[in-house]
Order: structure tokens, then C-alpha cells, then sequence
């Protein structure tokens, strides 16, 4: 695609004239610049890609996108704002992929993860090629990539899902962040469907405050459009259960699914029953009840099905056929994670980092387990301090023997982060142990027969971040070693 065709769809542009070079690439990263790349400025919060360009140019940029002139020997095109012209280029450059297939996209604090890929596997049952992009990975069809962040940005977004539309993806899944969302990652994605999981605290780090937050996910909704077509409804499916939910309606023109269990809503759970391997409730809809019975357990389990349900059904799918899907999914990868290695006690590896989540959990495992719960938990370097004396807090109420550790300290000094969760511990049960493999074993030594040991924070994750290095970590392998260990 020729410069000047691409910049015609930035209509804020100002008067441009030079070269006109053929544009092979859109980057913002130099290490993958090539010949024939359109290099973008993008202001990040360690670096500042103004000062790469030269470097780009000298790796084969034939043109730069920046906020203010560069003196460079190649067209320096200057805009207000380079990230949300990115946005606009991405779509354009790769054809506006996103018009040519059905995209589902999910928000919330918790629960995105397994909503996304409950929705994929309803999907992908019903015939359906599917694309699905999140934090653990992208997936093209029967392919998958690795991912750095959960909503990644414009430019690796909009390539996905132009492969997506090469490989024929009939619908596309994904997790969107509320950091996407503030930053326009997702501008220029078409979504037919979004849906909305849950608020609590976190990301505040980034945020500043809980109204910033919502503001940051109501953006979703309120981007939907206005426009109802008939052929290409835009679906908003909501947590009834949340009070967020009431000021998303008022911002969305989209047409309304909402679903819950302790407040009215079109989809409802009603008789909850939940068991260390399982969890049964009855599904109550405008025009059927239906008893489920699904493989996984807490009543978190039921608001992400309820919610996958939904926006199934927005898509036009038959209930029956829904149920069938949900009805046979194990579980997802470091999602109340059951880890066997023939001990006699349970351990459940999961994703919990917020304070929420860890109540959820632990609130679940209080309705099954037979005698001591114990919990590894820590908190991530780097990111929201407010949350970590409230997830000791919630530990302490909830497990009978709270073990805190280290989860990616990044940056941080790791006992700095342990002494500002202390803050909010109560109680004399607890132990402190900073190695978080040590904490591991340690939790397994202890435990004896119907035990439970949650370990939480990390879940999927293979890897722990201390300093600026990246260590091979994975919280099942470490409770599987450390059981082999007691055995011998």
C-alpha cells in the first residue's frame, strides 16, 4: 500500500507533502523494522520511540509517524497523537479484518480468561472456526502463539486478526483490558458482542482511583455505536449482580443481555450446588429452565458459564447445543486447577491476584473441604500496593493457615512487598517464606489427609519475574515436586 493511500484514512491530518513510498509494514518496535516499514513514535512509560527513529530509518524504514518533525532522510508524517493513529493505520493497512467475522470481546476485573475460552469452545463445537486472543495465548484455529500482554497492542491486534480473516475464523474471542481500552488498543475492532464480568479493585496503579477504573471499562460499551442494524445487531451482556452494570446501560445504545444469581436478570442461577469437583445450578430463561451440571467448582464458575451462555445465545446459537459445550469442559489452564500427583489432600493451583478473586476462591474451598485450608498467596511488584494488606486480610479470614510469599516481585524489593500485605494480616497462623518455592513445600509438608492447599496468583504462568530477569517457574510443577519430595 502506497504512503499517501494509507494516510487518507487519518482525516486529521495536516498538509503532507514527499516521497511516496510503498508501505510493506506498520512497527512501533525497531527490533522488527524491515525494508519498507512505516516506523510509528509511540511515548511509552520507560522509552520514547522519537528517539529510535534514526535507528528505524538505518533498519529500512522508508517513512516515520511522529508527534512532533524529526530530521530524518525519509517522510516524517506528524500527527497530535501517534497511538491512536497507529489504531487507525492497523485496521486500514490490514484491511479492516474485524468487518468480515463475528467478534466477542470480554471486560472485567475477573473472569475474563475463562469466559473467553468457554465462548471459544461453544463456538468451536458448534462448527464454528474459531480465533481467540488472551492472556495465555492467541489461537488461530488449531494454532497458537504467545502473547505479552492481555489486550495486545493495535498494530499486533489487528495483523491476528488479519490471519484470523486469511484462515477463515468465523468468530474471533478476546480478553479486553481496561489498559487496552485507556490506551485505544481496540480502537478500530468491530464487536458485535461485549461482555462485562465483574469491577473490584485492581489495576489502581495505573488507574488511580475505582471511577477511573469503571470509566476505563465503560468504554467498551459506550463504543459499541448507536447505529441498530438489522443484519449486524451489537449485543452488551452484563452482570446484573455488579452494580457497575447500571451506569453501563445508561452508555451503551447496544441491545441488553443481562445474567446473574442474586438480582433479576434475563439469564439467572438459581439452586446452586457446588462440590470440591464440580458445581449444579438451574438455569432460568425468559422461555425455559434447564438444570446444568458442570466440571467446575464456586459460584465464580457459574457467573463466567452464565455469561458465556449469554453471549452465545446473542449470537443466535441453540441452547441445547450451549449446554452440551459447557457441560464438557474440564477446565481452564491455572483456573481452580486440581493438581494429582496421589497425595491425600487437594491442591488447587489458581490465576487469583486481585482481592476478589481470592475470596472466591477461598469462599469455595470453605464449602467443601473437610479440614485445614491452607493458602500460598503473594503480590505482584510494580503494580497496585493498595490491594495487598486487603488480600492478607481476606487469607486470614478465610484459610486456616495463610502462607505469604512472592509472586513477581519485578522490580521490587520482594520482603517490601511482603511487609505492606503484614499490614493487613490478623491472627497468629500465618508464615512468612519469600522463596515462593520454599512456601510451596512448606505447605505441602504440613498438610495431612482432606487438607486443602490453594496456591494463588500466578495460575497458568511458567515463569516468576525478579529484578530484570525472567525465571523458569511453574506453581504445578513446584507442588508436584515438592509431593514427590514428602513421598520419599
Amino acid at each position: 500500500m502506497k504512503l499517501y493511500t494509507l494516510l487518507s484514512n487519518l482525516y486529521s491530518l495536516s498538509k503532507f507533502e514527499g516521497e511516496n513510498p510503498e508501505i510493506k509494514s506498520i512497527e512501533h518496535d525497531t527490533r522488527k523494522v524491515g525494508p519498507g516499514s512505516l516506523f510509528i513514535c509511540i511515548k511509552g512509560y520507560t522509552v520514547d520511540g522519537h528517539d529510535y527513529a534514526d535507528q528505524a530509518v538505518k533498519a529500512g524504514a522508508v517513512a516515520v509517524l511522529a508527534e512532533k518533525p524529526l530530521p530524518l532522510p525519509v517522510p516524517v508524517v506528524v500527527v497530535k497523537d501517534t497511538q491512536r493513529a497507529m489504531a487507525v493505520l492497523a485496521d486500514a493497512f490490514y484491511g479492516r479484518p474485524t468487518q468480515n467475522f463475528r467478534l466477542i470481546g470480554i471486560t472485567g476485573t475477573n473472569g475474563k480468561t475463562t469466559t473467553s475460552h468457554l465462548i471459544e469452545r461453544i463456538f468451536r463445537d458448534s462448527g464454528d472456526k474459531t480465533g481467540l486472543i488472551g492472556t495465555m495465548f492467541t489461537k488461530i484455529g488449531d494454532k497458537t502463539y504467545e502473547t505479552k500482554n492481555t489486550t495486545p497492542d493495535s498494530i499486533t491486534l489487528q495483523k491476528a486478526f488479519h490471519e484470523m480473516g486469511n484462515e477463515c475464523v468465523g468468530t474471533a474471542v478476546m480478553e479486553v483490558s481496561s489498559h487496552a481500552l485507556e490506551l485505544g488498543r481496540v480502537h478500530g475492532c468491530d464487536f458485535d458482542i461485549a461482555v462485562f464480568t465483574n469491577l473490584t479493585q485492581d489495576h489502581l496503579d495505573f488507574h488511580g482511583t475505582m471511577e477511573r477504573y469503571k470509566h476505563a471499562k465503560s468504554l467498551f460499551f459506550s463504543q459499541l455505536g448507536n447505529a441498530f442494524i438489522q443484519n449486524r445487531p451489537k449485543f452488551a451482556v452484563l452482570n446484573a449482580d455488579d452494580e457497575a452494570t447500571e451506569d453501563f446501560i445508561k452508555w451503551t445504545a447496544a441491545h441488553i443481555l443481562t445474567y446473574g444469581i442474586d438480582r433479576p436478570a434475563d439469564l439467572r442461577a438459581r439452586d446452586i450446588a457446588i462440590t470440591a469437583k464440580g458445581t449444579e445450578f438451574t438455569l432460568e430463561t425468559p422461555r425455559e429452565s434447564r438444570r446444568i451440571a458442570l466440571k467446575l467448582a464456586g459460584k465464580f464458575s457459574v457467573y463466567n458459564v452464565l455469561a458465556a451462555i449469554a453471549a452465545s445465545m446473542c449470537a443466535g446459537l441453540e441452547l441445547n447445543q450451549i449446554i452440551a459445550s459447557i457441560e464438557d469442559v474440564e477446565g481452564v489452564s491455572g483456573r481452580f486447577e486440581l493438581v494429582d500427583a496421589g497425595q491425600d489432600f487437594s491442591v488447587i493451583v489458581d490465576y487469583a491476584h486481585t482481592p476478589d478473586s481470592l475470596e472466591n476462591v477461598l469462599k469455595t474451598v470453605r464449602q467443601f473441604a473437610k479440614k485445614k485450608i491452607f493458602v500460598v498467596v503473594g503480590c505482584g511488584g510494580d503494580r497496585d500496593k493498595g490491594k495487598r494488606p486487603i488480600m492478607a486480610q481476606i487469607a486470614c479470614d478465610l484459610a486456616t493457615d495463610p502462607v505469604f510469599t512472592s509472586d513477581n516481585p519485578r522490580s521490587e524489593d520482594p520482603d517490601s512487598i511482603l511487609q505492606d500485605m503484614l499490614a493487613g494480616a490478623t491472627g497468629s497462623t500465618y508464615k512468612v517464606i519469600p522463596d515462593r518455592k520454599d512456601a510451596i513445600g512448606y505447605a505441602v509438608s504440613k498438610a495431612e489427609k482432606d487438607d486443602v492447599i490453594v496456591i494463588a496468583g500466578k495460575g497458568h504462568e511458567t515463569y516468576q519475574i525478579i529484578g530484570n530477569q525472567t525465571l523458569e517457574f511453574d506453581d504445578r510443577i513446584a507442588a508436584k515436586e515438592a509431593i514427590a519430595a514428602r513421598n520419599q
